[in-house]
């Protein structure tokens, strides 16, 4: 199997060859840290975290990168409205970031470099365009002229005339043509500024990352990716910079997710219908939210309702079930034998179905089929009076093999039950034994209120949270 990946710019599905055989230079735009992250900015970092988990499940050593924007427009207007300065509305969201991403179970990215702690390369990269001829500086700002880069606008695939009206910075009368864009902003009185030789100021949003991308990853990436709303102008933008000073591709393969709509209507401020991840995680399970982002492809709009989010909690349930099922029953097994060559078929058909889901552009949707096909095979396993040992276990290796990436199961931390429950759980049994049904009745409902479940399996009684 060759993993492929549809790349923006080709518009078609690639095979996959890093310039360096098992090394991955994969960078990501990262959030600006002017407030929480929303679901919007969540699919993102979900995604990539899994791309990267698979490269690194397939053998590649994945160096990725995240950047923070930590000084723009709006970290000054958040300051101005908490009555602070910039780096202190950086540091509290930057905190908040890893808090979600720690409440995600996602680990952090190989580096995370901030703006504000690489303005001087920044500056260079500016001035290389500014002598190169291919930016300007007027009244201490500083343009990137877009009329030099004869192929400014391949990737989003629009021609020079329609990209002037998408631009996010309005026309400007120091501008030489209105589709150029600011690299330099000089600073406004009171703002934030660092010096540089077109005065004091700060950078442009683009400007950062193709400056920040070439210090960590070199002059051209392996991946680069963001969501389907940097395609234009950010991304097509920092092509420009960066191609024009190396004379290489800023990527060779580039990846964009889609959207996320809230029941059925575009996320916005102005419709006030955003989610914050910290307010998800405390309704839902991590291994829900995942699941959520991961069932749809990622190149597809993805639609977040209530409903949505019950059927992936139902779903990474069912799965869980499967799994403690599966243990608990080895723990009384006493068959211990060879599987069977039709039952190690049956396993290696599922791993084979998830990897080349996976090797289809990151189909999760599909490859989490393959853990439901999984589910379906250890829930058929558990029906014989017989088990062999063995077969659980290859099972449960499967499991951790198909998971290790998806991560829609998390192994519990064992837990101490307090001497009450201990208590209750002990009477329920001697009330079975007498078959007295009502009190046993009666205490499962009072342990299912204080969240714990109790399940009677062939095997015995088994208990787990809510």
């Amino acid at each position: 199997m060759t993993l492929q990946i549809y790349n923006t710019m080709s518009r078609t599905k690639e095979n996959f060859v890093p310039q360096e055989p098992g090394k991955v230079k994969m960078y990501v735009c990262g959030p600006t840290v002017y407030d929480y992250i929303h679901i919007g900015n969540a699919r993102p970092v979900i995604f990539f975290d899994t791309v990267r988990g698979y490269l690194e499940q397939t053998g590649h050593e994945v160096n990725y990168v995240v950047n923070f924007t930590d000084v723009d427009d709006k970290l000054i207007r958040k300051a101005e409205q908490l009555g602070t300065d910039v780096p202190h509305v950086a540091e509290k969201f930057i905190a908040a970031y890893y808090e979600d991403l720690e409440g995600l179970g996602i680990p952090k990215a190989s580096s995370n470099p901030r703006v504000t702690e690489n303005m001087p390369l920044i500056i260079d990269f500016i001035r290389e365009l500014v002598e190169k001829g291919f930016a300007y500086e007027n009244g201490g700002d500083v343009y990137y002229r877009t009329g030099k880069f004869e192929e400014y606008g391949k990737l989003s695939k629009q021609n020079l005339q329609e990209l002037q009206f998408g631009i996010r910075i309005g026309v400007d009368e120091r501008k030489e043509h209105p589709e150029d864009f600011v690299l330099w902003k000089a600073a406004k009185p009171g703002e934030i500024y660092w010096s540089s030789p077109w005065g004091n100021g700060r950078p442009g949003w683009h400007i950062e990352c193709s400056a920040m991308a070439r210090e960590y990853l070199g002059d051209t990436l392996d991946i680069h990716g963001g969501g389907q709303d940097l395609q234009f102008p950010h991304h097509e933008c920092e092509c420009a910079q960066s191609e024009v000073l190396t004379g290489k591709p800023l990527a060779n393969y580039w990846m964009h997710n889609g959207f996320i709509r809230i029941d059925n209507e575009k996320m916005s401020k102005s419709l006030g219908n955003g989610v914050l991840v910290k307010d998800l995680r405390t309704q839902y399970k991590r291994e829900a939210i995942r699941y959520f982002m991961l069932s749809t492809h990622y190149r597809n709009p993805l639609n977040f309702t209530e409903d949505t989010m019950e059927q992936a909690q139902n779903s990474v349930d069912r799965i869980a079930n499967a799994v403690g099922n599966l243990k608990h029953r080895l723990q009384a097994v006493t068959v211990d034998q060879d599987i069977t060559a039709e039952f190690a078929a049956r396993l290696e058909q599922i791993r084979q179905q998830y990897h080349e889901k996976m090797q289809d552009d990151f189909n999760t949707p599909d490859a989490i089929t393959a853990l439901f096909e999984w589910a379906a095979e250890a829930n058929q396993l558990l029906q014989k009076e017989v088990v062999n040992a063995a077969e659980i276990r290859a099972l449960l290796e499967l499991f951790g093999e198909l998971n290790a990436v998806l991560r829609i199961y998390t192994e519990a931390e064992p837990e101490l039950l307090d001497e009450e429950i201990e208590r209750l759980i002990e009477e329920r049994t001697e009330a079975r034994k007498s078959k007295n049904w009502a009190r046993a009745d009666e205490i499962r409902d009072e342990l299912s209120a204080q969240g714990i479940l109790l399940e009677d399996t062939a095997q015995g009684m088994r208990w787990r949270r809510k």
